[in-house]
């Protein structure tokens, strides 16, 4: 059943009886046709919830789009940092930067209305370009972990990547991410208001084949698949590490010295270095996306009742994941620091300076960017 009830519902919440005032109360007439019955059963939100939200998208939008701002604007502006790998890590960080660009505006305005102001068709579009730049997110990431596999696990065996090879994989990217995310626009389930009625995502709860199929689908192909092929590629990648830093000790007692490290074994550490950094922002991002995924397959399965309160959590921690590529890559990228503090001195973490070999570019290894060269 959509749309308002056509008979006041009495509520309780609690204990006791309360006021027949729902959720949807301040949700404008146009909208109501989006509005799944399920919300109906909830009382309003504290507006101090949504004041909280609003500062909360207000504060992420902000560091966001300064912070992948700056990677887009270094990475490009900065010759030795413009290599094929690194397309893939430019990639990333735009994307993540229009998710906030888009994102944030809107539903800090519709926080401070406590509902979505900006008609049925906004709701659409911008429910769509937030599933657009994550799914873009993810596969840039799941592309970046690859490129590690092919330098770290085959070594000198492997193929170098090209700068078309590079454009290719984006080009991929972004029309696998136009695909799924267009679908709903044309019929395949639907982009309707979120529980707390500020912010639009897919509807997860009505209970039809084409809605539910849809969920499962687009799940399965933008948030399992590229986890399972994650943790294939740093499976391997740990593996590779471990089994060089074995035989390294091994050789080392051999020869009765303390170390064997070369430039070459420099080379090598920097890119262990960088397998950690790319793991660590990866698992942030399924942090950051695993609690909407829960939202959704909750309501699909009717596992358990949805508040519009849980929606803000899934809204949340679903647009956090924009803010964490830049701060990682401040704190782990020695390179990439030293361009931040040459070109935005008030933002770098850092003024040490340092050489090529020293860098841990995200997204990129030494030894591939030689390979490239």
């Amino acid at each position: 059943m959509l749309g308002e009830p056509s008979l006041p519902m009495a509520l309780s919440w609690g204990s006791g009886p309360v006021s027949n005032m729902t959720v949807v109360d301040k949700v404008l007439p146009d909208m109501l046709h989006l509005v799944d019955a399920h919300w109906y059963q909830f009382p309003p939100m504290n507006p101090l919830w949504h004041s909280i939200l609003g500062f909360a998208i207000f504060v992420l939008g902000c560091v966001s789009v300064i912070g992948n701002g700056c990677v887009v604007s270094i990475f490009t502006g900065t010759k030795s940092l413009r290599t094929p790998s690194n397309m893939l890590v430019i990639n990333l960080a735009f994307s993540d930067f229009l998710m906030m660009f888009t994102m944030a505006p809107p539903m800090v305005m519709s926080c401070y209305h406590e509902t979505w102001v900006f008609g049925p068709l906004m709701c659409q579009v911008y429910a769509m370009l937030g599933s657009l730049f994550g799914c873009v997110s993810i596969w840039s990431m799941t592309m970046i972990a690859f490129d590690r596999y092919n330098v770290i696990v085959k070594g000198l065996s492997a193929t170098p990547m090209t700068f078309n090879n590079a454009l290719l994989k984006i080009a991929f990217i972004w029309a696998n991410a136009l695909i799924w995310t267009l679908a709903p626009m044309f019929g395949w389930n639907r982009y309707v208001p979120e529980g707390n009625m500020t912010a639009c995502g897919t509807d997860y709860l009505t209970q039809d084949i084409v809605s539910t199929s849809y969920i499962m689908v687009y799940s399965l192909f933008v948030y399992w698949l590229p986890l399972l092929m994650i943790i294939y590629s740093y499976t391997f990648i740990l593996k590779a590490v471990a089994d060089h830093e074995k035989n390294m000790r091994e050789q080392a007692k051999k020869m009765n010295v303390a170390s064997l490290r070369s430039s070459d074994a420099a080379k090598q550490s920097a890119e262990i270095r960088l397998a950690k950094v790319a793991l660590v922002t990866i698992s942030l991002w399924f942090l950051a996306w695993t609690p909407y995924l829960v939202i959704n397959y909750t309501g699909i399965f009717k596992a358990a009742p949805i508040s519009p309160l849980a929606t803000i959590w899934g809204s949340l921690f679903a647009k956090a994941n924009a803010v964490y590529n830049p701060i990682v890559y401040g704190i782990s990228h020695p390179k990439y620091r030293a361009a931040l503090y040459k070109k935005y001195p008030s933002l770098a973490c850092s003024t040490d300076s340092v050489s090529d070999d020293q860098s841990v570019a995200s997204g990129a290894t030494v030894a591939s960017d030689n390979n490239n060269a």
